[in-house]
């Protein structure tokens, strides 16, 4: 019985031996063949480097401007605040230099004919106004023989009325209601057609009573 213990201790020794000298003998290193490059120099376009941004200010950008105009006289700039550059010609009012009207001649003791005009058109724009001093000239107005405007006073800016025409003529008076304060009763006369363009300017000076007149043809 000894003997067959002692036999199987010796085979579990031997064993044990064999695989310690097999640890041993192990090399746990790894090792890798070189291989042959056979990739090429990539070809393209190379990226520019990218500036990171500052987080200061330019010392340049610092530094006062330095002009060379300096003695150069700067031209007057326009200001429309206080005028516009161009001459006052405001046509629609008497001049303000009338103090008074004409003197009153023998002519003016008699009725007037402005002359007369012709258009194709539907009907003409009739305005007037006094055109020297503004003494408070009254007016009546007929055409045809009928009144359209029975008692108007004359101010410095142009008032008046559209006309429809007849086919022929078509008379148009202008009757003086007074003389106003001073003076005559004086007076612009514009006629313009139905397309805006004037076709008669002409004035009056009348004493009270005496008429204008003037004639529209309608083509």
């Amino acid at each position: 019985m000894k003997k067959y213990i002692i036999l199987v201790i010796m085979c579990v020794l031997g064993n044990l031996m064999g695989v310690y000298a097999q640890f041993e003998d192990t090399n746990t290193s790894v090792r890798f063949d070189a291989a042959e490059d056979d990739f090429k120099t990539p070809e393209g376009y190379e990226l520019p480097a990218i500036k990171t941004p500052s987080l200061t200010r330019d010392k340049n950008s610092l530094e006062p401007k330095v002009t060379t105009e300096l003695g150069v006289e700067e031209e007057e700039k326009l200001d429309i605040t206080k005028q516009d550059g161009f001459l006052d010609n405001k046509s629609n009012k008497a001049p303000k230099y009338f103090t008074k009207d004409k003197e009153i001649k023998d002519e003016y003791n008699s009725d007037q004919f402005l002359g007369d005009v012709k258009t194709k058109g539907d009907f003409v724009n009739v305005l007037f106004r006094d055109h020297q001093f503004v003494d408070g000239d009254r007016i009546r107005v007929y055409v045809n023989g009928d009144i359209v405007q029975s008692n108007i006073i004359l101010s410095g800016s142009f008032r008046g009325f559209d006309l429809a025409l007849e086919s022929g003529f078509n008379r148009i008076e202008f009757e003086a209601l007074n003389q106003g304060s001073s003076g005559p009763n004086t007076a612009e006369l514009h006629v313009y057609d139905d397309n805006g363009m004037i076709i008669s300017a002409k004035e009056w000076n009348l004493t009270t009573g005496r008429r204008a007149t003037i004639v529209v043809v309608k083509e």
